[in-house]
Parts: structure tokens; C-alpha cells; sequence
């Protein structure tokens, strides 16, 4: 893919151009990543206080009991969205679901067992332990480029 910026002092507002033979997964991912105006930040209630959670900070989101709750540094947070709110607001190159119920921040893994028969054992910079789900471990294999 190649990528072209110009410099135009006359121009208003950023225009994006998107030059292609035929419309592709590719084209239509792009397009939706630029339309979509998401806000990124999770607001975590722990307390009856609410802190704004810096994603990189964040080891895991998962769910459990009806709630979904975010792991940090600091302690469980609880958020007031669905875990697919939670994941569209997360860059997808750095979270990764890794079940039906969690999300992992992939810099806080501090090891992947592959040991275990048809799931993988993931060790979190924290201590934490989780699985793989069966139906996520071609995707994460595919990640790690195994």
C-alpha cells in the first residue's frame, strides 16, 4: 500500500483519497477505522469513584458475574459497557480477545505456554493466569507467527 500526504496551506479541512483497482476487505476496514469517531478512553468505577483508565495500563478486560471489569496496576475496575464496547475502543494491534469473555493487553504477556493440548496457558506481567479459548488459538498462533 502506498501512502501520499500534501502539504496544502489553502486547505480547510484534511481530505482523505483513496485510490484503488476494486473494493477489498483491506479498503473497507480502512474506511470504517477512519469514519468511526470512537472515544478511546474507559472510565473505571472502583469505590464510588470513577478514574479514566489509561489503556496502556490496563492488563486484561474480562467478564464475569454480568459485569465486565478492567485489571490494572491499581486494582479491578468496573465498566459500565459491554466487553465488544470495551474492545472497539482498545487499538486492536496492542488488545486481543482471547475468549469469549476476556481481552488481553498483548504488551503485558509475559509468557505463552503451548503446552497444554488444543488451548494456550498465558502468563501476565502481574501474575495473572488465562487461557486461550479453543475457538481464539489460530488467532492468537497467528499474532505470535507460529
Amino acid at each position: 500500500m502506498q501512502i501520499e500526504i500534501q502539504i496544502d496551506e489553502n486547505c480547510k479541512e484534511p481530505k482523505i483519497v483513496v485510490v484503488t483497482d476494486k473494493m477489498s476487505d483491506e479498503i473497507n476496514e480502512i474506511v470504517h477505522r477512519l469514519s468511526e469517531r470512537q472515544p478511546t478512553m474507559i472510565a473505571g468505577f472502583k469505590d464510588d469513584l470513577v478514574e479514566v483508565l489509561d489503556p496502556s495500563g490496563v492488563f486484561r478486560v474480562f467478564a464475569a458475574g454480568g459485569k465486565v471489569f478492567a485489571e490494572t496496576d491499581h486494582g479491578e475496575y468496573v465498566l459500565r459497557m459491554r466487553l465488544y464496547e470495551t474492545e472497539e475502543r482498545l487499538d486492536g494491534k496492542t488488545f486481543v480477545r482471547i475468549s469469549n469473555s476476556e481481552i488481553i493487553n498483548l504488551k503485558k504477556v509475559k509468557s505463552f505456554d503451548l503446552s497444554f493440548a488444543g488451548t494456550i496457558c498465558v502468563t501476565l506481567t502481574n501474575g495473572t493466569v488465562t487461557y486461550v479459548s479453543r475457538r481464539y488459538v489460530a488467532k492468537i498462533k497467528q499474532i505470535l507467527g507460529l
